[in-house]
């Protein structure tokens, strides 16, 4: 009886400790994709079961940062011919897509919240040259389909997964991540990127999260590294600079320093 009693109790035990825990250690978070974890991403926003707990936020809203006239100021200058991103890119797409996101441009202080988003619409008007561009050019007439294909991550033979959306996002597990977060099915219709605004600006905003915001810390030419790593090295100067400058504008628009290591 006394060793049934105790097989009882450390079943619920471990029950307990299974259901608290998401399957993960006592110590680990639960983040909001399911995955085991200490820090941020994993005990910060969206943190299921654990030792859980809120990020600091910078008290800045993202809103009263990107304007109309900020947004507008951007696409303002995109070329006058054959601009599709004109009509596709909003801020109040942006806008909703941050309720999925609400971490971005909020966390730490004033000024490192305005630095991210400064970075992130660096980027953006770059890889969209001014929000002009909803897919990757195809000035040569050549497109990559960007599949790498493995035991996690299948591609559709039909389908090319090339750069959509405000970061350009590329590769077939990206889609497929990115359209897990999003509901949309990235495997199978990874255009959806590049006709639903909000999908694309969601899918940007993943891609930032998951692979490029841990870089900051690190300086702007860190984010640069992760969003195209090839430039880096003196390989692309010309474009490096083109990111930095975008950088460094936005950061005097916001009036913050642009701070250290901006090149690559």
């Amino acid at each position: 009886m006394a060793k049934l009693l105790a097989l009882i109790v450390l079943g619920i035990i471990a029950k307990n400790v299974m259901g608290q825990n998401c399957g993960c250690s006592p110590d680990n978070c639960c983040s909001q994709y399911g995955y085991c974890g200490t820090g941020d991403d994993y005990c910060g926003q969206g943190c299921q079961e654990g030792p859980c707990f809120q990020t600091p936020t910078s008290g800045v809203s993202v809103a009263d940062i990107v304007t109309p006239q900020f947004f507008d100021g951007i696409v303002s200058k995109a070329s006058d011919g054959n601009c599709p991103g004109k009509g596709f890119y909003t801020r109040q797409a942006f806008l909703e897509a941050l309720n999925s996101y609400p971490e971005f441009g909020t966390s730490g202080s004033a000024d490192d919240s305005k630095r991210e988003i400064a970075a992130f619409f660096a980027h953006a008007t770059h890889e969209t040259g001014y929000f002009c561009h909803i897919e990757e050019r195809n000035d040569n007439g050549q497109r990559g389909v960007y599949c790498q294909e493995s035991t996690d991550y299948a591609c559709n033979p039909s389908k090319s997964y090339h750069g959509r959306g405000p970061l350009q996002l590329s590769w077939n597990y990206n889609y497929i991540l990115a359209g897990k977060s999003n509901n949309f099915d990235g495997l199978n219709s990874p255009e959806t990127v590049a006709s639903d605004p909000l999908v694309s600006f969601k899918s940007a905003l993943w891609f930032w999260k998951e692979n490029v915001r841990s870089a900051l810390s690190s300086g702007f030419g860190a984010t640069i590294r992760k969003i195209n790593g090839g430039e880096c090295g003196g390989n692309k100067p010309d474009i490096v600079k083109a990111r930095v400058d975008l950088y460094t504008g936005y950061c005097t628009q916001f009036g913050v320093a642009a701070g250290d290591n901006l090149s690559c």
